[in-house]
């Protein structure tokens, strides 16, 4: 992540105008209509406390499930157990052993600069198997999709020819190769449960996403998602036919800092280094957009939306993006030279329009600016690509970036999912609160929040970020948060007197240390 350092102290200028709000005060607690004396929660990682690009145990203890449990001891709740991984640093890297932990902001001794570093991993003690499965209130499992949430596969066996083998779930499994995750969760439930908080669908469209639309990750089809999104609700829900429950809906990954840390613009260039560029690569490459045009190879909007600019300041990233026309079969003779920008324009970003803007992905930080050797500088004069190798050729994919194409098809997706999750609430009415987690987090970004006197806001920076440094899960300052929108919307549908919590009781990110 050495890159990243440099790009991520641009996050911590900015703050999202917040708007002020407290929370008011909770009357007479009370259950209401509901009861919650054994809660269960079904979930994705936003539901175990996952935070920082791990789970460990300070993150499990403020997961917002917990949170919401805590404070529903006031109107009667039960105790509430967790898959405890009882461990300080968690595990960042499974596929490497562990051997990175939890990430937190050191300096950069030679830049200065703040940037994300895995603490040292725990060798794999937050995948050993948990041996109190038979007693769990929270079956939320990271990286889980509908689909993975219905089938045996999912927690075994570990072997390379299961690729849908999921070790947090593997390590909580009641039969590992033959339960599922919504089965074992029915079973609790059924066996006296009385109340169910049911988050899952975000992975279903946030892999997808973070890979930068990289076809390596699918993106669940809209009849995917309605089956089985039905199929694991309704099991729920008949496994205990009286008990009432929370649902809450998949934020717009637009929302998230990890699309919104690093800017469209992060490349400083002093003013010799940009005139150089601009003689070297952009007059050759701009004159040869020009005799495209010329020859109606491409049109001239076309040729304008890939012409490169290098100026001294803050430049675009240079990216590959497929949706362009080929150039490759021109390149001949004089252009030869131009081959690795067949597909090539810099970073947009539209004021006006939001459908005309290029998301950055946080993890873009670890490569913009890596010397590819004889390549070029990556992302500068070299499209940019996901490896460091000075031997290797730039990518013809975009897995760092999410173009507009792509933004909106992303958004097209979440919003057939999200109705999908609306009238499956509606359908059952008479059982379900409706939390719009969408609309929260979409208000979060834009304003921010001012709670009981602090600032709230949807940024990765300390001390007032919601989100831990991974960019896409809440720190527990932010799982607060959202346990009082999870708690507003349950005292709201059942008459309910849950008393809300205060965020700021919860910790934000750690200051950078040496």
């Amino acid at each position: 992540m050495r890159n990243s350092r440099k790009y991520f102290a641009l996050a911590f200028g900015m703050m999202a105008g917040a708007c002020t709000y407290d929370f008011p005060e909770t009357a007479e607690p009370t259950a209401g209509e509901a009861d919650f004396t054994k809660m269960i929660s079904v979930g994705s990682g936003l539901s175990t406390g996952f935070m920082n690009g791990a789970l460990y145990t300070a993150g499990q203890d403020a997961s917002f499930v917990r949170i919401l449990a805590q404070q529903m001891q006031a109107v009667g709740g039960g105790t509430f157990t967790q898959p405890d991984v009882a461990s300080e640093n968690g595990c960042y890297n499974p596929a490497a052993n562990c051997t990175a932990g939890r990430l937190y902001l050191k300096i950069n001794p030679t830049t200065g600069s703040p940037g994300p570093t895995p603490k040292p991993g725990d060798g794999g003690k937050a995948l050993a198997p948990y041996s109190g499965s038979a007693n769990l209130n929270n079956f939320a499992v990271p990286a889980t999709t509908l689909l993975l949430s219905l089938i045996p596969q999912t927690g075994g066996p570990a072997v390379p020819q299961n690729p849908a083998y999921n070790p947090y779930y593997g390590r909580i499994a009641s039969i590992p190769s033959v339960s599922t995750i919504i089965g074992d969760a029915a079973k609790a439930f059924g066996n006296g449960g009385t109340f169910l908080t049911f988050w899952l669908g975000n992975d279903d469209v946030l892999g997808y996403a973070t890979a930068g639309a990289s076809a390596a990750v699918p993106l669940t089809t809209n009849d995917d998602f309605n089956t089985r999104y039905n199929t694991a609700l309704n099991t729920m829900l008949s496994a205990s036919a009286n008990a009432k429950g929370v649902v809450a809906n998949i934020p717009d990954v637009t929302s998230l800092p990890f699309f919104s840390t690093v800017a469209y613009n992060p490349i400083p260039l002093d003013a010799a280094t940009a005139a150089y560029l601009t003689s070297q690569l952009a007059v050759n490459y701009n004159a040869f957009l020009d005799a495209m045009v010329a020859n109606q190879i491409i049109t001239a909007d076309e040729a304008a939306y890939r012409k490169l600019t290098y100026i001294a300041g803050n430049n675009p990233i240079l990216i590959n993006d497929e949706t362009l026309t080929n150039l490759e079969p021109y390149m001949a003779g004089p252009y030869a030279g131009l081959k690795p920008y067949a597909i090539a324009r810099q970073t947009k970003f539209d004021a006006i329009d939001p459908t005309k803007r290029d998301y950055v992905c946080l993890t873009a930080g670890s490569y913009i600016g890596a010397n590819l050797g004889a390549n070029g500088v990556n992302g500068v004069s070299a499209p940019l690509t996901n490896t460091s190798s000075a031997n290797a050729q730039a990518l013809k994919g975009d897995d760092l970036i999410l173009i507009p194409q792509e933004i909106t098809q992303i958004q097209a997706s979440i919003s057939a999912f999200n109705g999908i999750i609306k009238t499956a609430v509606d359908a059952h009415a008479d059982r379900l609160a409706f939390v719009d987690a969408n609309a929260i987090l979409a208000s979060l970004k834009t304003n921010g929040a001012r709670v009981n006197g602090a600032t709230i806001t949807a940024s990765i920076s300390p001390p007032f970020g919601g989100f831990g440094l991974d960019g896409v899960y809440p720190n527990a300052r932010g799982n607060g948060y959202l346990a009082n929108a999870f708690i507003t919307a349950i005292n709201a549908k059942f008459k309910s007197g849950i008393p809300l919590c205060n965020p700021n009781n919860f910790a934000g990110n750690e200051l950078p240390v040496q």
